[in-house]
């Protein structure tokens, strides 16, 4: 009886082996052929059709890039007024007793585009006073890095003439111009038709 209950024990064993073979050998094929479905894929080749041709006819839609290129109209206003109109960005410096305030305008907004001031408290912490020179140079700088951020390099300064030699003002040109800003405007080009 022992005997018997053994080798049976052994044929179960060697079933069982022998299942578990044929089942890691299917694995092993269903593995093949998924290896073999995994191959790249050839690429269609693309077609030229006539909706993918390139339009003739531009339409631009970036505002800036004609003033950019000196195309774009500025306004004339009277020859008497001053400020002039001829601008596309104007940049307004003032300096009070307290604080120095420093404004850039488009010609078509009487709110200012970009401003920086010493009242801001990013810029009051870093000076000792905010009206000295040091305040207006770093007006100066702060605004800059703004016009440049907002992809304003080109703008109109004209100083009032008799503030125009102060070292306060020196300083905050100096600043702007250092930063990368440019403190004219290329002269409007006029095409012909």
């Amino acid at each position: 009886m022992a005997l018997v209950g053994r080798l049976t024990r052994s044929v179960r064993l060697l079933l069982g082996q022998t299942q578990r073979c044929q089942q890691i050998g299917a694995v092993s094929q269903s593995l093949k052929s998924v290896r073999c479905f995994s191959q790249v894929a050839v690429q269609p080749k693309p077609i030229a059709e006539d909706d993918e041709a390139v339009n003739p006819t531009f339409v631009n839609r970036n505002p800036r890039n004609l003033e950019q290129m000196a195309l774009a109209l500025k306004e004339r206003g009277w020859k008497t007024t001053w400020p002039h109109r001829q601008f596309y960005h104007r940049l307004v410096f003032s300096r009070t007793q307290h604080h120095v305030t420093a404004e850039v305008f488009s010609n078509n907004s009487p709110l200012p585009v970009l401003s920086c001031s010493t009242k801001e408290w990013a810029v009051k912490q870093a000076l000792p006073t905010t009206n000295c020179v040091a305040a207006c140079q770093a007006v100066g700088e702060v605004l800059a890095h703004r016009c440049r951020q907002a992809g304003i390099t080109r703008m109109v300064y004209r100083a009032i003439p008799w503030q125009y030699r102060a070292d306060s003002v020196q300083y905050f040109r100096k600043a702007m111009i250092e930063g990368g800003i440019i403190l004219s405007e290329p002269r409007r080009k006029y095409i012909g038709n």
